[in-house]
């Protein structure tokens, strides 16, 4: 079987975890905690960062710095993941679901300034597949409104927007460096902070709202609960095994990046004959080649891909539900519909993208999809 994925591993992450261990500290916030921020800070010229467990952990963050409260209104994407709503519903936000692109599952610029109202806070934008929004017309929007932008860049870590890194652009940003990622550490996330109104308050919310590291720099005499917070801080552990991933980025990208474009030279015929489409790259946005997906003419041709596949011992997978859609929120959503969101829900097809992915495997994988298509 070949997998949709398989996290990769550069050689050096148990080395690193040995020697965290052997430092006698592996509760977080150590050596290779700060060394990992270094790297952000250093590589891609961002503010403020702190590593989180998760993306989800981040996001969280970002509502309790936002000072979310009930009744306080948030624009987001339906298409993404629950962790990007749940963050904000939990400080009591009200959810306004934005649509799609037409072109790109990414949210639709467009569309935002129609769901701004005077009770409106933030938008939270997603970033799918690593492929920027258009972050000039989000930030002149929330900057006419005195609205915050969060950057829901989980899967957006080395990709750009007009050379700008994701992350960096908006008030607060989010990675994710789940095993599924580009760069990974099993479960683990990135806070980036670009406005200095939130630093010293990230830094306390992160330390279960205590002013613990301040103490431990020697800036304070004593440390004590200051704030909310939580325990959003990873194991020394998870930051030793990350920061070997961190020291690989260029091979791991470039690889990736090999595969990418493989599967789109393999492919192409599929969308000149109108079989499917391909991902549209936008004009603003570099490629970090975090997936490559296929867009179906229907929910049906669709599962049956999946199916045709898996008898080849392919894995294939779709993506998101429409959260405005789900179980849990359509009986509260009062919205209009969103059509591009639905579409992507029923009709994008992930392959497989890893690392250990050979070409020979990627051609097998090409193969199989175009004979699919040519016996329809």
């Amino acid at each position: 079987m070949i997998p949709f994925n398989k996290p990769y591993l550069t050689g050096k992450e148990t080395h690193y975890i040995e020697d965290a261990v052997k430092r006698g500290k592996i509760s977080g916030n150590g050596h290779y905690t700060k060394k990992c921020h270094e790297f952000f800070e250093t590589t891609y010229g961002f503010n403020k960062v702190l590593l989180t467990t998760s993306c989800t952990d981040a996001l969280e963050m970002c509502a309790i710095l936002l000072d979310i409260q009930p009744g306080d209104e948030v624009i987001l994407p339906s298409y993404t993941f629950v962790s990007t709503a749940n963050a904000f519903m939990l400080r009591g936000a009200k959810l306004v679901f934005a649509d799609s692109r037409n072109d790109h599952p990414g949210i639709d610029e467009e569309a935002l300034a129609k769901l701004v109202t005077p009770k409106t806070k933030a938008i939270v934008v997603v970033h799918y597949a690593g492929v920027a929004c258009d972050m000039g017309k989000i930030m002149d929007l929330a900057n006419k409104n005195d609205l915050f932008v969060v950057e829901d860049a989980a899967q957006g870590i080395d990709a750009t927007y007009k050379g700008k890194p994701l992350g960096g652009i908006g008030h607060l940003g989010c990675f994710s460096f789940h095993e599924t990622k580009n760069i990974q550490c099993g479960e683990g996330g990135l806070l980036i902070i670009n406005d200095n109104r939130f630093v010293e308050r990230a830094e306390i919310i992160w330390e279960k709202g205590t002013n613990r590291a301040a103490f431990f720099r020697g800036e304070i005499d004593k440390y004590g609960w200051v704030d909310v917070g939580s325990s959003f801080l990873p194991s020394e552990l998870n930051a030793a095994f990350l920061y070997a991933q961190l020291e690989n980025i260029r091979d791991i990208q470039d690889r990736r990046i090999h595969i990418w474009s493989l599967y789109k030279e393999q492919l192409n015929q599929l969308e000149s004959a109108q079989h499917a489409t391909l991902p549209h790259m936008l004009e603003h946005a570099s490629n970090n080649a975090h997936m490559f997906y296929l867009l179906c003419s229907s929910l049906e041709e669709r599962s049956a891909l999946i199916d045709h596949l898996k008898s080849k011992k392919i894995l294939s997978v779709f993506h998101y539900l429409s959260l405005h859609k789900s179980p849990y929120f359509a009986d509260r959503y009062q919205g209009n519909e969103l059509p591009n969101s639905d579409r992507y829900t029923d009709t994008l097809l992930r392959l497989p993208m890893y690392y250990e992915l050979t070409d020979d495997q990627v051609h097998e994988i090409a193969s199989h999809i175009r004979s699919f298509y040519q016996n329809q």
